[in-house]
């Protein structure tokens, strides 16, 4: 429960990078059945036993939320993310951003893919976050789910953050690095930290990989001229034995020391939430499907907020494909320019205009949520219109649905359940509408 309490309270971004190492069994990497065998159906997803934690990820339930139901005259439907094992909808990106660094390793930290290939680029904006966000649920995410690939987690993190966040991260055996505070343009903004960590990583394997070869073709140049030495040693011992010499004869060849091969870093890549199409990806050929199975394509709309943009891009393009008749919406907290963007075109905010420019316009409680740039994620969504929120909405929220549903959500999931009830509204009764706990 303190973890949970944690989890909810902070209002941190994160940068996070990867760090594949070898393990005592390094090889089985690829052997961690992938996420994707677990993606088939819902119905493959309701069986008791799953192998491991990452085939524990995703297949959530589909929950009616009763009390805005009643209320509203419509099937108002969350999907519980909140029962993924790092406990957010995140849980599918981390999967997703490794697996794809793995079974694409051509791509090196990063690196933008090209339209054939998937990669393993930067994490910014967790940063891209202007505020970099990532309340940490992504760090968090990535934390939970690489020990299972083999991998350790590094993350960045700005000093002002809940102390509550790093020690989350660090029991879960990921490294933690607290620094202050700067502009994104900064060298040492945490973004660009991670960046650099992750680049270093790699200088350092590739150091490792340099020393080692030279040690393997040292010591086989060494070996040859002992084997050489001693193939003359044996030659003369054995003339001498065939001329009856006395003299005692060694066919015992000297001990040589086995060189280790093995690294204890493979290097690292930048996992880059925000700009990293892994993450659309993770929801398009997963949530997606998931949320068009459970509700047998009987759905008139879906509704949630955005942060990087990769979960309403992905279910969005999944579901407008299935049927171009399902409404998808975006609910946009204070303080965040996407609402404009969504409804004017352009990237803008109240807080933003002359005379009234906050130090931070994202004077909001709310969470990994909102944004004043256009990530390459959200770029792609297909939106059909966008709803503001506000923070006393979503405080009033979070404590209806306790006291009403027995539902504890944290700010960024109340303001997608009020979101659900304004487009239950405009839609008016009868409506089926999906959105993310």
């Amino acid at each position: 429960m303190a973890a949970a309490t944690a989890a909810g309270a902070a209002a941190a971004a994160a940068a996070v990078s990867l760090r594949t190492c070898y393990l005592l069994f390094h090889n089985s990497i690829l052997k961690v059945p992938s996420a994707r065998k677990a993606r088939t159906s819902c119905a493959s997803g309701r069986r008791t036993r799953r192998r491991g934690l990452v085939e524990a990820i995703g297949n959530t339930p589909l929950i009616r939320i009763n009390s805005l139901s009643d209320a509203t005259g419509c099937e108002i439907l969350g999907k519980a993310e909140f029962l993924n094992p790092g406990g957010s909808v995140k849980d599918r990106v981390a999967v997703k951003i490794i697996e794809e660094s793995f079974y694409h390793p051509l791509c090196s930290a990063g690196e933008q893919p090209s339209s054939a290939t998937v990669n393993p680029s930067p994490i910014p904006p967790a940063s891209s976050h202007q505020p970099e966000g990532s309340a940490g649920s992504t760090a968090i995410s990535l934390a939970t789910v690489a020990p299972a690939y083999g991998c350790r987690c590094h993350v960045v993190i700005p000093d002002d953050a809940a102390i509550e966040k790093s020690q989350i991260i660090e029991a879960l055996g990921a490294t933690v690095e607290r620094v202050h505070p700067v502009s994104i343009t900064h060298r040492d903004h945490f973004v660009n930290i991670a960046r650099r960590r992750a680049l270093e990583a790699n200088k350092l394997a590739a150091e490792q990989r340099e020393s080692n070869e030279t040690r393997i073709n040292g010591l086989a140049h060494v070996n040859t001229k002992m084997m050489d030495d001693n193939l003359a040693t044996m030659q003369s011992e054995s003339k001498k034995t065939q001329n009856n010499d006395p003299a005692h004869v060694s066919m015992e060849m000297p001990h040589s020391s086995k060189c280790d091969l093995s690294s204890d870093s493979k290097g690292g890549f930048f996992a880059d939430q925000f700009e990293n199409m892994a993450n659309y990806r993770a929801h398009y050929e997963w949530t997606g499907p998931e949320i068009w199975e459970q509700t047998e394509g009987s759905l008139h709309a879906f509704v949630a907020a955005a942060g990087t943009g990769g979960t309403i891009v992905g279910v969005s393009r999944y579901l407008k494909e299935k049927n171009r008749s399902i409404k998808c919406f975006l609910k946009d907290p204070p303080g965040s320019g996407l609402f404009n963007k969504v409804t004017r075109g352009v990237m803008y905010t109240k807080e933003e205009a002359e005379g009234k420019r906050l130090k931070n316009p994202f004077d909001t409680i709310t969470e990994g949520i909102g944004i004043n740039r256009v990530t390459r994620n959200f770029m792609m969504a297909e939106l059909d219109g966008a709803y503001r929120g506000t923070d006393r909405e979503a405080v009033e929220m979070s404590r209806f649905l306790l006291r009403n549903d027995g539902l504890f959500v944290g700010s960024s999931s109340a303001m997608n359940c009020v979101g659900a009830v304004r487009v239950a509204r405009d839609l008016g009764p009868g409506h089926t509408i999906v959105t993310i706990l």
